[in-house]
C-alpha cells in the first residue's frame, strides 16, 4: 500500500479531452465502471495524474510540476487527488484488484450477460427505445421504414456501425432494414470488437444477453462446435463481454423492430486487435490462432442446416486530439478522410478481405480502423458466396467539444 501511494499508477482508462463550461477538462472513464461515475480533471490535475505510472515518486511528482508551471504542488494536492482517484478505482492498488477479482468472478458464474448501457445508451422504457430506433428510419437522414419486398431478398452478411446511436442512429437503420426486408434468420454471429485489450484474437461466451424485451439465446451448441476447433481459450477473455458495447448495440435493433416475432439465437464473437499483424507487416492469416479461427468458423457455417446471417459490428476512422493527433480535423482533412475512407470501402464492395487489410496496412492503421478485424473477419467469411457487396450509408461524426472525428458505414451483401 505504501508503495502504491509513493508511486501511483493509473489504471487502463479511456481519456477523453473536453469542454465543461468554457473549460478545457479530461474525462477519465472506467472500462469496466467499478465506481458508476466518470471523473472529469482540470488540466493542471491531468498533468498530475498523467505522470500517475508507477516509476515517478511525489518528489519526481513535484520537480515535473514545478518545471512546467514555475509553481511548488504541495504533497498534501498529490495525496488528496490520489485519495480521489482510489475512491474511483482508477489507479492500480490492492482495493482495484479485489473489487475488479470479485467482479470478474461473478460475471464468469453468469448465466445471463446484462445489459450494460440502459439508461445510458438506451432509456430504460422500451416503449421510449422502439420510439428512437424508428426515428432512425425517418428521411431525410433515415434510409424510410422497412418494406415487405417478395419473395423477401437472401441477406448473408451485413456491416453497421457500433457508435452511439446519438452520433449514428441514421446509419444503423440502413443496415437494419436491409435485416429486415430479408428472408429472417435464425442465426446471427455478431462479431464486435472488443475495446478492451485481449490475449486472444477472438473472444467467445455462452452467456445469454438481456435485452429490454427479453433474453436473446447464444446459441450453445454452435459454439461447443466451434470451441473443439481452436486452437486457443476462445474464454481466457470473456470478461471483455461483459461491458463492450459493440454486441448489445445490435440487439437493441434486432429486438426493439421485431420484438413478437420469431425467435432467433446469436453467437457473439468479440474480435481482438489485429496490431501485431499491422507492425509485423503480415496477413492476418500468417497468424497462427487467427487462420485457426476463420477456418474454423467458416467450416461450420459451410455445413448448412441454419439460415445465418453474419453482423459486423465495427466503425472506421478515428482522428483528432481525442485520439493523440496533434491537430484537430477541418473540412479539408474531413473531405480527404472520405474519400480516402471511400476507397477502403470498394473493398468492402469487392468481398476483399486482403485488399482491404493491405490498405490499413500499408499506411500503419494511421486512420486508427477500430473495426479492422471484425471487417476482415465478416470479408473472409463471405468470399466465394456472393460476388459483391452493397455500400448502403457512409458517414462522419465530428466532435467539437473533443476535435475529433470517428467515420462509420453500413452494407449489405446478399447470396
Amino acid at each position: 500500500m505504501e508503495k502504491e501511494r509513493a508511486y501511483p499508477k493509473l489504471r487502463q482508462l479511456d481519456i477523453i479531452p473536453t469542454e465543461i463550461s468554457g473549460q478545457k477538462v479530461f474525462a477519465l472513464r472506467d472500462p469496466l465502471n467499478l465506481s458508476g461515475k466518470i471523473l472529469f480533471l482540470p488540466y493542471h490535475a491531468f498533468f498530475i495524474v498523467s505522470l500517475f505510472d508507477g516509476q515517478h515518486s511525489i518528489t519526481d511528482i513535484q520537480v515535473e510540476f514545478m518545471r512546467r508551471f514555475g509553481e511548488l504542488i504541495y504533497r498534501e494536492k498529490i495525496y488528496e487527488l490520489i485519495g480521489q482517484l482510489e475512491q474511483h478505482y482508477l489507479l492500480e492498488s490492492e482495493r482495484f484488484w479485489n473489487a475488479q477479482n470479485q467482479i470478474i468472478a461473478d460475471f464468469k458464474k453468469a448465466t445471463l450477460r446484462p445489459m450494460a448501457l440502459i439508461g445510458e445508451a438506451y432509456a430504460d422504457d422500451r416503449e421510449e427505445v422502439k420510439n428512437m430506433v424508428n426515428s432512425f428510419f425517418y428521411p431525410p437522414a433515415g434510409p424510410g421504414l422497412p418494406e415487405t419486398p417478395f419473395p423477401p431478398k437472401n441477406l448473408i452478411g451485413v456491416m453497421a456501425p457500433h457508435i452511439d446511436y446519438r452520433r449514428g442512429g441514421h446509419c444503423y437503420a440502413f443496415a437494419h432494414k436491409a435485416i429486415l426486408e430479408s428472408a429472417a434468420a435464425d442465426l446471427y454471429i455478431i462479431l464486435g470488437i472488443a475495446h478492451a485489450a485481449t490475449k486472444n484474437p477472438y473472444v467467445l461466451t455462452r452467456k445469454d444477453f438481456e435485452t429490454p424485451w427479453g433474453v436473446v439465446e447464444t446459441d450453445r451448441s454452435f459454439i461447443t462446435e466451434l470451441e473443439n476447433k481452436l486452437s486457443f481459450d476462445p474464454y481466457e477473455d470473456e470478461f471483455a463481454h461483459k461491458t463492450e458495447h459493440s454486441i448489445e448495440l445490435q440487439l437493441i435493433f434486432l429486438k426493439s423492430l421485431w420484438p413478437n416475432q420469431s425467435s432467433f439465437k446469436i453467437v457473439p464473437i468479440l474480435c481482438g486487435s489485429f496490431h501485431e499483424a499491422v507492425l509485423e507487416g503480415r496477413s492476418p492469416q500468417e497468424i497462427e490462432h487467427i487462420k485457426n479461427f476463420l477456418d474454423s468458423l467458416k467450416t461450420i457455417i459451410s455445413q448448412g442446416g441454419r439460415k445465418i446471417c453474419l453482423l459486423a459490428s465495427a466503425d472506421l476512422a478515428h482522428l483528432g486530439l481525442r485520439f493523440g493527433d496533434a491537430e484537430e480535423p477541418n473540412r479539408f482533412s474531413l473531405q480527404t478522410l472520405q474519400e480516402d475512407d471511400l476507397r477502403l470501402l470498394k473493398f468492402v464492395e469487392q468481398v476483399d478481405a486482403e485488399g482491404f487489410y493491405q490498405v490499413i496496412r500499408q499506411e500503419r492503421d494511421r486512420r486508427r480502423i477500430c473495426g479492422l478485424p471484425a471487417i476482415y473477419t465478416l470479408l473472409y467469411l463471405l468470399q466465394n458466396r456472393t460476388p459483391k457487396g452493397n455500400l448502403l450509408k457512409y458517414s462522419q461524426a465530428f466532435d467539437a467539444a473533443t476535435k475529433s472525428v470517428v467515420t462509420f458505414a453500413s452494407a449489405a451483401f446478399y447470396s
